[in-house]
């Protein structure tokens, strides 16, 4: 998998491929059209708040 350093910062990122369902990606984009973001940040935002939910102990490396 490709590892990406982030040119603002030094944090490593890495690339995925995910499929949605047509209803659910249509609603994404809706979202993301709404608050003048991408999908692709609307789905970050998304993960990030799910995983701090469920793993709430979980210390997040920046």
């Amino acid at each position: 998998m490709a590892q990406k350093k982030s040119k603002s910062s030094t944090t490593t990122t890495r690339r995925t491929s995910v499929t949605f369902p047509s209803d659910l990606y249509r609603t994404l984009e809706q979202i993301a059209e709404q608050q003048k973001l991408s999908v692709a940040w609307v789905i970050r935002d998304a993960t990030e708040k799910y995983v701090s939910e469920r793993w709430p102990l979980l210390e997040r490396k920046e």
